[in-house]
């Protein structure tokens, strides 16, 4: 399979990690404010809107997929392979992206493929070229976006991801 055949053969279903975090938190008994008080940086309202979104921020997935104890791959249609399991994540930390790293890496695969961001970005599908290279100022990626770029990369999400303190 190409990398183009990766990145577009899977996509991420916001609706299936509603589901899953809805479920786990009926099942506990919590409200979106107990659980966001648990998640500790996620507001209720993000929680409790995910169904109504079609692109949901990056780092507030991680936490979510770690409540759960799911990797990202486990949310695909078709279905991933489930892939490494995230990091553990001490109290007072986070995981978030490492996003100069994946610029590090599409950047890596660009030049050894001599293409350009634009064939990049259009090979991967769905993503703009300066969304990539805005990946080397550090800051944020969202979802279903990182899935795609992880896909044509050829790496699970646990790959890409850093422990951070809170």
């Amino acid at each position: 399979m190409s990398r183009s055949e990766a990145a577009r053969s899977s996509t991420f279903s916001i609706d299936r990690l509603y589901e899953a975090v809805d479920e786990k938190r009926r099942a506990r008994g919590l409200s979106w404010q107990q659980l966001a008080r648990e998640m500790g940086n996620t507001s209720a309202s993000t929680l409790s809107g995910i169904s109504r979104r079609r692109v949901l921020e990056g780092d507030g997935v991680l936490q979510m997929l770690r409540w759960l104890d799911r990797t990202a791959e486990s949310f695909l249609i078709p279905p991933g392979d489930g892939g490494p399991p995230l990091p553990v994540v001490e109290r007072g930390k986070i995981l978030r992206f490492d996003t100069r790293g994946i610029y590090a890496a599409l950047d890596a695969q660009r030049r050894e493929l001599g293409l350009t961001w634009r064939e990049v970005a259009d090979a991967i599908g769905g993503v703009a070229p300066a969304s990539l290279t805005r990946l080397s100022k550090g800051g944020r990626t969202a979802f279903p976006e990182i899935m795609r770029i992880v896909g044509w990369l050829h790496r699970p999400v646990s790959s890409v991801v850093r422990v951070s303190i809170w």
